[in-house]
């Protein structure tokens, strides 16, 4: 697509975003401030009525280390947001064996040994929940979140808009082989022009866009001023709502040949399965997950200049009611006795796409993974199955060990790639451990 020229502020903005959010080797080994010198608590950031001018976070300045420390967790007190309801029912009972798993030890991915409190602290962990059998097995904040706060998942929002696509193509409400104009005639001129709704669920659109925090011109930074999670400078040109942006992204290659890690396909399907069922990604979430599977806390979505609903990167949830979710999942749509999400739902979900196609995203450290219906999809012998989220957010589900991991971060190296080997580790340590072994 055709980018509009960088102004000086907006090129400012985009290098710092960048600085926090590369994918580099480089700057996953390079020098990083600890976690104890960046709590927000510790530098009273935002403390005072007013907080001091040296102290506050805006959404300008969300995005540069460590702000989201404490802004990942205050999200809808910086910008628009849109409730995600819980619904009348009452909570669902978290049952609880505290176990003291920080001293559980495993090999590291640099040929050494560590722990699994220096894993959290490491890795700039905020909470971390793990539930075995549905039971509380280790719970634990840091950097000021509290139990009752929703922190942002960015994108593993991406999989709960999965989750809602699936569920409809089940229930025949989309066709998955179906062109995506059928549904979006908005885009006829776009790169979804002949794009299939399905290749736009895997990632698989041939769509000239891309996703590099390094690259001030990346069609990410246009993508981020138009969802409003980067405030635009007044000389900014572009769009400025997120419909407006994507009916100017255009084709390049063909469609259905490789995956490509691409935030503008998930922002398609959540406007496609709004289009079709006349409700909002809010709404939709609250009918359909949260008030279903006995969330506590209401959780949220971002909104953009004119109230569109971020789909791909905007929801905001508490530890614990991701947890409920992932419960829910691992134990095959149930929760509180019913059946909530169809198994045929979970199934599909689980069973991934060609490994082959995943390959041309260059994510060597995901080797064997596959990505379907917005899923991470390892295809080990436990059949976990995953969410992830910029700066290392985590569902981990692994149905084999009974188990659920939920880990929400705020690391100064945006990409999950960054820490995925000593994450994976530290999730087979878990697994390990709750099996006995």
């Amino acid at each position: 697509m055709i980018m509009h020229s960088l102004s000086n502020p907006l090129r400012a903005v985009a290098i710092a975003v960048a600085l926090v959010t590369s994918a580099s080797a480089a700057m996953a080994q390079a020098s990083q401030p600890s976690p104890e010198a960046t709590d927000p608590v510790k530098l009273e950031v935002m403390q005072g009525f007013p907080p001091p001018a040296e102290k506050v976070v805006r959404l300008g300045t969300l995005l540069k280390f460590p702000n989201g420390r404490w802004g990942f967790h205050h999200l809808r007190e910086l910008g628009p947001t849109a409730q995600v309801w819980r619904g009348d029912e009452k909570p669902s009972t978290l049952r609880e064996r505290p176990q003291d798993m920080g001293t559980l030890a495993f090999d590291d991915d640099k040929g050494g040994r560590t722990t699994l409190a220096d894993w959290q602290r490491a890795t700039y962990t905020d909470g971390l929940l793990v539930l075995h059998k549905g039971t509380v097995i280790f719970q634990k904040y840091y950097s000021g979140m509290t139990a009752h706060q929703p922190h942002a998942l960015f994108s593993m929002s991406k999989s709960f808009t999965g989750l809602l696509a699936t569920m409809l193509i089940k229930e025949g409400v989309i066709d998955p082989t179906a062109l995506v104009t059928k549904y979006l005639p908005e885009l006829k001129d776009s790169a979804w022009a002949d794009a299939t709704v399905q290749q736009t669920l895997d990632m698989t659109t041939g769509v000239a866009y891309k996703e590099d925090f390094r690259d001030p011109s990346s069609g990410i930074f246009q993508y981020l001023h138009a969802a409003g999670i980067v405030p635009a400078p007044p000389a900014y040109s572009g769009p400025r709502t997120i419909p407006e942006f994507l009916v100017t992204v255009k084709k390049e290659g063909e469609h259905g040949v490789g995956f490509r890690y691409k935030t503008v396909d998930t922002e398609v399907m959540g406007w496609l399965l709004q289009r079709v069922t006349g409700k909002s990604y809010a709404e939709l979430l609250s009918e359909r997950i949260w008030s279903r599977t006995g969330a506590q806390d209401d959780a949220y979505v971002w909104v953009d200049p004119i109230g569109s609903q971020v789909t791909s990167v905007g929801f905001n949830a508490t530890l614990r009611d991701l947890g409920r979710l992932g419960e829910t999942l691992r134990t095959g749509g149930r929760s509180n006795g019913r059946q909530v999400v169809a198994e045929s739902v979970i199934a599909e979900i689980r069973k991934g796409a060609d490994s082959e196609k995943f390959k041309a995203n260059g994510q060597a450290m995901r080797a064997g993974y596959s990505y379907h219906n917005q899923w991470w999809i390892p295809h080990d012998r436990d059949g976990t199955f995953e969410m992830k989220g910029l700066f290392g957010q985590h569902m981990h589900i692994n149905p084999a060990a009974e188990l659920v991991i939920i880990k929400l971060s705020t690391h100064p190296a945006g990409d999950t790639a960054v820490t995925h080997n000593l994450d994976r580790r530290a999730f087979a340590a878990i697994a390990d451990a709750v099996r006995g072994h």
